[in-house]
């Protein structure tokens, strides 16, 4: 049984605390890894207000690098020593998705069958079945995707990102959008998800890349990584701006980054005939959205969401490793700020005023 700090949201909107936490040796099929960064995502903020369950409480942090320093009976996948990337989708290999070759839509993702704890021995939930805010965590070992290419120590940071928003945001373009060479595409929300997903329309080659906010300095930065054409919606129309700047006919791929209807009808409205849309924002739930079924059938295309952007770790987050590392993916540019596990929710207060990317907690190496 290890003894580390972690970042524990106690109960429902309860500032999330630093606690002892208790992380037991790995048993079958598992890993023990010792974090060395996790970004703070949405999603954690989600797990903390209770937007996620009642499973309190949650041991925060999902995106992350770390080294394995144990594992268990019967473990091929990874071996002590190997520096990795934290994934929420360790792919069953039975489940009928799996089965009909389609493994990133997995219905049955594994995670570790032991419980972290508390001191007192109360069990904690990690948050997407990672926990990573935190010095060790114990998870599958098909969470831990194994990173070969050689990397510098403040280049973990970036690559951690891979573990959730920057992926499901490349992904919503490349793998559910299916972005080719010369096409057009507008995102609408230029947040973490959003301007990954404007990175990944830019490495699929695109060519006509709109991105679409209401905060002037996400546009800049939207620019910075890969939009051609910025639409303030704020001021002008959305749907209106993306026809302007797409011949009068509308994006050939939208992608909803945002997941409220507003954002939604804008992306079904924006874009072209047979164009395709795809909801990678996560919707609050409850919420629903009034669409003309004649408009459905008129404009043709597609009307798809991006789960995790259909990633397949094992297969995705090598190559994007190497694009980074190659210059092609800036994920440097995501990391706006580098912390320690006790800033974790000042760092929700950032996130919620829109002033970062991602913050990152680094731990000691």
């Amino acid at each position: 049984m290890h003894k580390v700090k972690g970042v524990v949201a106690l109960k429902k909107d309860a500032p999330a605390s630093v606690e002892t936490i208790l992380v037991p040796d790995p048993g079958p099929g598992e890993a023990l890894v010792d974090v060395l960064t996790c970004g703070v995502c949405q999603t954690d903020l989600h797990y903390k207000v209770g937007g996620v369950g009642e499973d309190f409480p949650y041991l925060l942090g999902h995106e992350a690098t770390g080294v394995v320093s144990a594992v268990g009976e019967g473990v091929t996948e990874v071996s002590v020593g190997d520096h990795v990337i934290l994934n929420w989708r360790a792919v069953c290999g039975e489940c009928r998705a799996c089965r009909r070759g389609e493994p990133w839509y997995c219905f049955d993702t594994h995670n570790a069958t032991q419980k972290m704890t508390l001191e007192d021995g109360t069990e904690l939930e990690p948050a997407l079945g990672i926990g990573a805010f935190a010095e060790k965590t114990l998870v599958a070992a098909g969470q831990c995707t194994r990173i070969e290419t050689p990397l510098e120590d403040e280049q973990y940071a970036a690559v951690g990102l891979l573990g959730c928003g920057v992926t499901a945001g490349i992904g919503a373009a490349i793998n559910t959008g299916a972005v080719k060479r010369g096409e057009s595409v507008a995102v609408i929300g230029c947040g973490g998800v959003g301007t990954a997903a404007i990175a990944g329309a830019a490495l699929a080659g695109a060519t006509t890349i709109i991105a679409v906010d209401v905060d002037d300095e996400k546009l800049r930065t939207a620019q910075r990584l890969g939009a051609t054409h910025t639409v303030n919606s704020r001021s002008a129309d959305a749907v209106e701006g993306i026809r302007e700047l797409t011949g009068g006919f509308g994006a050939d791929l939208v992608i909803d980054a945002v997941g409220v209807a507003d954002t939604f009808m804008q992306a079904f409205r924006a874009r072209d005939l047979a164009g395709r849309v795809v909801l990678v924002g996560v919707p609050n739930p409850g919420t629903t959205v009034d669409l003309p079924l004649d408009e459905v059938f008129s404009r043709g295309g597609s009307v798809k969401s991006a789960w995790y952007g259909d990633t397949l770790p094992s297969r995705d987050f090598p190559m994007l490793v190497d694009q980074y590392v190659l210059g092609r993916l800036d994920l440097d540019a995501f990391v706006s700020e580098r912390i320690g596990l006790e800033d974790v929710e000042a760092a929700f207060d950032t996130m919620r005023a829109g002033k970062v990317l991602r913050s990152v907690v680094e731990l000691a190496r």
